[in-house]
């Protein structure tokens, strides 16, 4: 028997918002296990930043040297005595070098699986007011994405909230994980909003807005990429 019409849209409205919390779920469900860049994407972006700041300070030390070093054996398929010698290079250089070696500390404790110790050093880099910025900033991020399961959504967003704001230079990663938090307190209008400025700022990588434009779009946000869609269909 045919439903009536104010059965059948009242049907397609749970069968809409049901779709719309289950791709909200998903989401968060995903945040929680995933890690944004892998140890070898790491390992270049930091070998990339030495390279620059030492070209641009015209000096290169013995501790950049061995990084350096550490970097290639890893990547050549070494692990035997890597840690020792990341930790000499920290406890003899400061700045960006020692910056890198801690980072690349954690990103070697991921590999090994030992998310407790990555987690450790990415929280001590973070707090470490004579590194440089851009490290500390991708330090909270990274521990944000290793505890993300297990940590509170409130702490969550308090902690990224310096980072998530327009203009940042980590605003697509903050602004992303921010809203994840606030699928799992259940403020999906909030989450959707984020979404939405995600997928309409141009600096942010491509692959953010496109995944913060189908998530506006399911949490029932619109951004101009989606009234597109809807009007070629």
């Amino acid at each position: 028997m045919a439903l009536p019409p104010n059965e059948i849209g009242s049907f397609e409205r749970e069968v809409d918002e049901n779709y719309r919390r289950d791709r909200a779920a998903d989401f968060a469900r995903t945040y929680g296990k995933w890690i944004a860049i892998g140890v070898i994407a790491i390992l270049a972006v930091v070998a990339a930043f030495l390279f620059w700041q030492n070209q641009q300070a015209q000096k290169a030390g013995e501790q950049v040297e061995e990084l350096a070093k550490v970097m290639t054996d890893f990547v050549d398929g070494e692990r035997v005595g890597l840690d020792e010698r990341l930790q000499a290079v920290a406890s003899d250089s400061d700045g960006a070098t020692k910056a890198a070696a801690l980072m690349t500390e954690a990103a070697l404790a991921m590999d090994a699986g030992d998310r407790t110790k990555a987690t450790e050093i990415y929280r001590a880099v973070a707090a470490d007011g004579d590194l440089p910025q851009p490290f500390r900033d991708v330090a909270v991020i990274r521990d944000v994405q290793l505890t993300f399961d297990t940590a509170e959504p409130a702490d969550i967003i308090a902690k990224l909230q310096p980072l998530a704001q327009p203009g940042k230079p980590f605003y697509g990663s903050a602004g992303e994980l921010t809203a994840a938090a606030m699928l799992k307190m259940g403020r999906e209008q909030e989450a959707g909003q984020i979404f939405a400025q995600l997928a309409n700022d141009s600096v942010v990588p491509q692959t953010i807005q496109t995944r913060a434009a189908q998530m506006a779009s399911s949490l029932g946000v619109e951004t101009p990429a989606t009234v597109t869609d809807q009007e070629e269909e």
